[in-house]
């Protein structure tokens, strides 16, 4: 099945280690090498995967952290510019079963959620997940999805290009 999601920051999935490490230092959740197995249990399944994988991002997430702002302040240069070559570099090695968009939240706004094909929806509320199984719900939130995917400034074969123009911002 298709898998959507829009996460809450950058995905943890496409994070470097450096970048996992830095994220999860004071994290009360879980320890850092928890995030940092999760991150790299992910990418394995998207790469070894035949499904699709749909990712909408906010588009200022991703120029905050490029720029080291607001929930990034005090991230390295470093990591930062490692980070944003390893999204660019994944982004086109694994097009087209993942495709990222990029959107602009002041134009159309998401939670963040996951949509599991036709099984289930889920609605991320920081601590907790709020998960639904009804075909009408789950519909509701794939025609949301659907309409950030279609509302995106930056598309999934734009998007590294615009990473590598953040970078030579940064750079």
């Amino acid at each position: 099945y298709k898998i959507r999601h829009v996460p809450a920051t950058l995905p943890d999935m496409f994070k470097i280690r450096a970048m996992l490490e830095w994220e999860y230092a004071d994290a009360l959740q879980r320890t850092t090498e928890q995030a940092i197995g999760a991150s790299e249990d992910w990418l394995r399944w998207i790469r070894e995967s035949a499904g699709d994988y749909e990712m909408a991002i906010a588009r200022h997430e991703v120029e905050s952290f490029a720029r080291g702002e607001g929930y990034y302040k005090g991230l390295p240069v470093a990591i930062r510019m490692a980070q944003l070559e390893h999204l660019a570099t994944l982004s086109e090695q694994l097009y087209p079963r993942l495709r990222i968009y990029l959107f602009d939240a002041r134009r159309v706004f998401s939670s963040p959620v996951t949509i599991f094909g036709p099984l289930i929806a889920t609605l991320y509320l920081g601590r907790h997940y709020l998960a639904f199984r009804d075909r009408t719900r789950i519909a509701a939130f794939t025609e949301h999805f659907d309409w950030l995917v279609r509302e995106a400034e930056i598309t999934a074969r734009a998007l590294p290009a615009f990473l590598d123009g953040l970078r030579a911002e940064i750079g």
